[in-house]
């Protein structure tokens, strides 16, 4: 069945979850002719999820309004969450708490190396201090999930009643606001009158890409994900995505999915998470100049970076349709200052 034909249908119910308002919905879908032009083919489109509207925007804002739902479901006074230093997740999180009145409790991870003096205290890391939120760093290689739950247990102690959200708010609750967001791209996709062949994100934490499989499939809508590595190598990352992809189905109840539909290149991560590539700098040069659009370099200009190398190895066909999912995330940028003006 193509996506178009499913456009009028809801087959989805969302709204047994709890769930609260944070994002600007639907965000737009719009061309990219100069990029298209410039790669000479495919037809490229971007959908805006870096206007969800909350604390800049990106991604994280769809997860949170189904995981801020549950956490004041369970009488929850604060969020408790996780994420690398220049993590977009724990800057949305402090936001949407604000929101809704509760504290926020963030541990930053110290994953990526050799960064300059302002790399903790800029970008994301402002913003976070911004919101109120109390902030624990902590050294590269450790659980972060289980260091969080271990401050979690710290903070009831205290009297606080916490709500641990994982990394990247990526657990079945979390990745709802991915099959929301596949409704809603059926939906466009029909409203535009366009059938897209591809859609091509930046895969780390697995939610949005699990979300999205997960919401595609529920609709039997055969528009396959490619998700763009910015960590893990491709086995381990197909396995992460497919194990939240089965759990997110079957908490909407839409039966179960083969790992072979979960798509992952990893030849673009570079040095490892949160480390620029070349490519990962040509993308992000590429999309301010072609589209006036701000990638940031630790997801979505890897991302970027892999929809333009696929493009030049003729993985798409000149007639595909190729929508890229910007996942936000720019205010990164200037923690990034010195490897983006090369000084």
């Amino acid at each position: 069945m193509s996506v178009s034909a499913l456009a009028t249908e809801d087959r989805i119910d969302l709204g047994r979850f709890p769930r609260v308002a944070l994002c600007h919905q639907p965000t737009p879908i719009e061309p990219m002719l100069r990029l298209s032009e410039h790669l000479g083919g495919p037809s490229f489109f971007i959908k805006r999820d870096d206007c969800t509207g909350l604390a800049t925007g990106g991604n994280k804002t769809r997860k949170l309004e189904f995981l801020v739902g549950d956490a004041l479901q369970q009488n929850a006074d604060m969020l408790l969450t996780q994420g690398a230093v220049q993590s977009n997740h724990v800057r949305q999180t402090a936001a949407a708490a604000c929101r809704y009145g509760l504290k926020c409790h963030g541990l930053l991870e110290r994953r990526v190396p050799d960064t300059d003096s302002g790399y903790e205290s800029t970008g994301n890391v402002l913003l976070d201090n911004l919101f109120g939120a109390s902030l624990e760093f902590r050294p590269p290689g450790l659980d972060m999930n289980a260091e969080a739950q271990a401050a979690a247990e710290r903070l009831r102690a205290e009297g606080h009643r916490p709500y641990f959200i994982p990394g990247g708010g990526s657990n079945e609750i979390g990745a709802l606001g991915y099959v929301s967001c596949a409704q809603e791209i059926v939906r466009q996709s029909a409203d535009m009158g366009i059938q897209f062949d591809w859609i091509v994100m930046g895969t780390g934490s697995t939610g949005t890409q699990a979300g999205l499989v997960a919401g595609l499939h529920a609709l039997d809508a055969n528009l396959p994900v490619m998700g763009i590595s910015v960590r893990q190598k491709r086995d381990m990352q197909i396995k992460a995505v497919h194990g939240l992809t089965e759990r997110t189905l079957a908490k909407i109840g839409a039966g179960s999915i083969a790992q072979s539909k979960i798509i992952v290149d990893d030849g673009y991560v570079g040095a490892g998470y949160g480390v620029p590539a070349d490519s990962t700098i040509e993308a992000i040069r590429m999309a301010a100049a072609y589209e006036g659009l701000l990638l940031d370099p630790v997801y979505s200009a890897k991302g970027f970076a892999g929809m333009i190398g696929l493009t030049r190895s003729d993985f798409f066909k000149p007639t595909d349709k190729v929508l890229f999912l910007h996942t936000g995330g720019s205010v990164a940028l200037f923690a990034y200052e010195a490897v983006l003006l090369g000084k």
